[in-house]
């Protein structure tokens, strides 16, 4: 992650579903649905200005901690979530059992 995002905390907003991390005054945010022991990721969304600037990534990793300090394992049903999982593999152990990649 980005070392500019470590600092800037994960709001649950549990009221819309949704993590927001506000980054230069602005929400970036990604959409779950809470399962039993499970987080349904659904959509990623980051405002076009910082767009290629690792906000994505960041509000990603953050989840995928705030689902690894909670017992919960990630359902990546957003498109952006299943690419950053093929690039970070180590994530690979708190995804749920029946959304992992097949290894060819």
């Amino acid at each position: 992650m980005n070392e500019q995002f470590v600092s800037l905390p994960l709001t649950n907003n549990t009221k819309d579903s949704r993590f927001e991390m506000v980054v230069d005054g602005t929400a970036s945010i990604i959409e779950y649905k809470q399962l039993a022991g499970s987080l349904a990721l659904l959509h990623t969304e980051v405002p076009q200005a910082l767009e290629g600037k690792g906000v994505a990534a960041a509000i990603v990793e953050k989840t995928f901690n705030y689902a690894k300090e909670n017992n919960l394992k990630i359902i990546p049903l957003c498109p952006y979530v299943v690419v950053y999982l093929k690039k970070h593999p180590e994530w690979n152990t708190i995804v749920h059992e029946d959304y992992k990649t097949k290894k060819e």
